[in-house]
């Protein structure tokens, strides 16, 4: 099997790859006469393309010629080749509008594509992600993000350091008033955020303490679902029916916006559960959240001040408490600051390769060279020009023939 590393197209580009040279090298060893790898050129990525070919890993400028193409973002529509198989994040299986026409075009060139979102084990559980270095960037940012819009502190932005070493030595220079911060989420990206919050010094405490006591110090709490909501009718919570009917649910992390000045939401959303608050809760007198570092970055999902993804370049932007509006960044000492990169990652590409390359080397890899292996056909999306059973609920989604002004901007 030939398999090609693809360079990425989408804008902005992205420059994280799924294989770091050392890994490639050492794949190539492990299954020789069973797998080959070649490298598309690209001036962009984070490993050059000198580091491969000193790896002993061909890079060449035309990929078509191999059986299965890996990259990491979505491929533009316009460099998609037919009859391939593709591998990558393709950020459809939410119906995602924006990529509507990816999909449409994917069927109608008769694309395979498999999406490492939904690699998992036999648990469920996934077994290939970014998640981590989404936390670590994200929780970085938030607090580069606070210490801007309080004068307090600077950090050089995350893209600018060289990996993660770097990052640990940068937060040497934060200093923090007592202020709370609430972090939602129990997952990777919650982990991530909370290396780095450790590793600033910040002491966790207790959900009940976070809400009604006085700290001399900088403190932050973590939330699972089960914290902020409650079932509608008589406030309980049952997490497999929270899961399975997340309709029933209400919020109520309101309690929690009164006490904190920073929020990093980590928690994964489902688009029918709860939001975290209301847009117009952020003109109460109560609601003190000044910074808002979004991971999840759902526009209009559950954080409601994410007007907008923003990108590395521009990475702050703020919303008017009074009429909700977006405002440039820090534009108002009394506005909030909301920081919705979608691509975080990749401010800490080689690291973030490097651990995402070992995790397809235990998890993709093996799965490759089997007969039939039920792993990769349930991370099918596509296949023979049509859908595949257990994404059959997106035919309505393709059909869809009306693409906006959005879906032609992205490509």
């Amino acid at each position: 099997m030939k398999i090609g590393l693809i360079k990425e197209g989408k804008i902005p580009a992205d420059k994280r790859v799924p294989f770091t040279p050392s890994q490639l090298a050492e794949i190539t060893e492990n299954y020789a006469g069973q797998l080959s790898f070649y490298v598309e050129s690209s001036e962009i990525r984070c490993f050059t393309d000198s580091e491969y070919q000193e790896a002993g890993v061909e890079v060449v400028d035309d990929i078509s010629f191999c059986d299965l193409l890996m990259g990491i973002k979505e491929v533009p529509v316009a460099q998609l080749i037919n009859n391939k198989t593709y591998v990558f994040f393709s950020h459809t299986i939410k119906k995602q509008s924006h990529n509507r026409k990816l999909l449409q075009t994917i069927l109608e060139k008769n694309i395979t594509l498999m999406d490492y979102e939904l690699l998992k084990d036999q648990k469920g559980n996934r077994t290939v992600a970014f998640g981590r270095w989404a936390g670590i960037v994200g929780a970085y940012n938030g607090l580069l993000t606070y210490g801007q819009k309080s004068g307090l502190f600077d950090l050089k932005r995350a893209f600018e350091c060289f990996d993660r070493e770097e990052i640990k030595r940068e937060l040497h220079k934060v200093q923090l008033p007592p202020i709370k911060i609430v972090v939602t989420g129990t997952g990777r990206v919650a982990k991530g955020a909370l290396e780095v919050l450790n590793e600033v010094g910040i002491r966790s405490v207790p959900q009940k303490d976070f809400l009604v006591q006085y700290f001399d110090e900088p403190v932050y709490t973590i939330l699972n679902g089960s914290d902020y909501n409650r079932r509608k009718t008589d406030g309980g919570f049952d997490k497999e029916e929270f899961y399975n009917f997340p309709d029933k649910y209400e919020s109520h992390f309101l309690k929690y916006a009164e006490v904190s000045d920073i929020l990093i939401a980590a928690a994964y959303w489902d688009h029918r559960a709860p939001k975290l608050f209301q847009l117009e809760d952020i003109s109460s007198e109560d609601f003190s959240l000044s910074v808002i570092a979004d991971i999840t970055c759902d526009i209009n999902g559950s954080v409601p001040t994410t007007l907008r993804v923003s990108t590395i370049a521009d990475p702050v932007f703020d919303v008017d408490r009074e009429n909700f509006s977006e405002l440039p960044a820090f534009g108002k000492q009394t506005s909030i600051s909301v920081m919705a990169i979608d691509n975080l990652p990749t401010e800490l590409p080689r690291d973030a390769s490097e651990e995402f390359g070992t995790q397809l080397t235990e998890h993709f890899i093996p799965e490759l060279l089997q007969d039939k292996s039920a792993v990769l056909e349930k991370a099918t999306i596509a296949k023979d020009g049509d859908l595949t059973i257990e994404f059959i609920y997106l035919k309505d989604y393709v059909d869809e023939r009306k693409n906006t002004e959005k879906d032609d901007e992205e490509y």
